[in-house]
């Protein structure tokens, strides 16, 4: 299991095979989730938007931004 020490200062250097693994690189954000009592999971925010492209799929015909426009005033309409 790989390890690693706080300085003085804490900082703590992420190993090799744990930045690797989680595609950690430098810059990359890091958000520090509290799964119980003196226990977290270390989650890289690693994802731009571009990385998005392509996750929802639309087989209809093409619609345009009018048309979404109307559909989300029509939506915000029937749930208020």
């Amino acid at each position: 299991m790989p390890q690693a020490t706080m300085t003085s200062k804490g900082q703590i250097t992420v190993p090799k095979e744990v930045r690797d693994e989680l595609g950690i690189v430098p810059g990359t954000k890091v958000d520090f989730v509290r799964v119980s009592d003196r226990e977290y999971r270390l989650r890289p925010k690693n994802r731009s938007v571009e990385d998005l492209f392509g996750i929802i799929k639309y087989d209809g015909p093409p619609i345009t931004l009018e048309d979404m426009e109307r559909g989300i005033a029509e939506g915000a309409a029937e749930s208020a």
